[in-house]
């Protein structure tokens, strides 16, 4: 019994090491000039792959993104969206630019969104960070269609989708633990005054 202990300790060791040097993660970054206070719906955009419609994998993801924005007071609009909403899984390893910045929630209850109008001296800097993403990343990217600016990036490492069933388990829950770094609630449902949807905005 004890060679076989020894050996597991030994290979428990070695797992250990390996995720230290090749860390999975779920993180995001965004951009000091989204205008997040004011976001009210979204769309999605469409192509090919893992972003169009014949893709259930896709489907899947786009569902889960749907029942957490409507958790947050965020209605789906075909109809001039306020942000447009893009997912891809990238296979293998990733070398990410990402940033080093304060909680979103926090940044944005400081009220120091910048704009073309603020002075350079009075912009904050980012400060950059590299990373090692291993075995697959799942990237969300909310865009500002008003700017045509990337706004927030959320992304999850460690997304290996299997096939049938399981794969859309695996992205559902890797949408659920990267949209859990966007805790943004619209004004009026954060006020109890959500607007009822209009059918029209959703037509597809």
């Amino acid at each position: 019994m004890k060679p076989t202990i020894t050996l597991l300790l030994l290979t428990l060791l070695s797992l250990t090491a390996c995720m230290t040097t090749r860390e999975a993660r779920v993180d995001s970054d965004y951009s000091y000039r989204g205008n997040f206070r004011h976001y009210r719906t979204y769309d999605f955009v469409t192509g090919t792959g893992l972003t169009s419609d014949s893709s259930r994998l896709g489907q899947s993801v786009r569902e889960a993104i749907q029942q957490r924005f409507m958790a947050q007071g965020y209605r789906l609009a075909k109809k001039r969206p306020d942000m447009l909403v893009n997912f891809r899984v990238y296979q293998g390893d990733m070398n990410f630019h990402g940033f080093q910045q304060e909680d979103l929630s926090q940044w944005i209850k400081r009220n120091i969104e910048e704009n073309d109008e603020t002075p350079k001296e009075e912009r904050q800097g980012y400060e950059p960070v590299r990373l090692l993403l291993a075995e697959g990343t799942l990237l969300v990217t909310l865009i500002d269609v008003k700017s045509n600016r990337a706004v927030w990036n959320g992304y999850a490492s460690g997304v290996t989708v299997p096939e049938g069933p399981m794969g859309e388990i695996v992205l559902k829950r890797s949408v659920r633990s990267i949209l859990d770094r966007y805790r943004i609630f619209t004004e009026e449902f954060a006020n109890g005054t959500l607007p009822q949807s209009n059918p029209a905005d959703s037509e597809r």
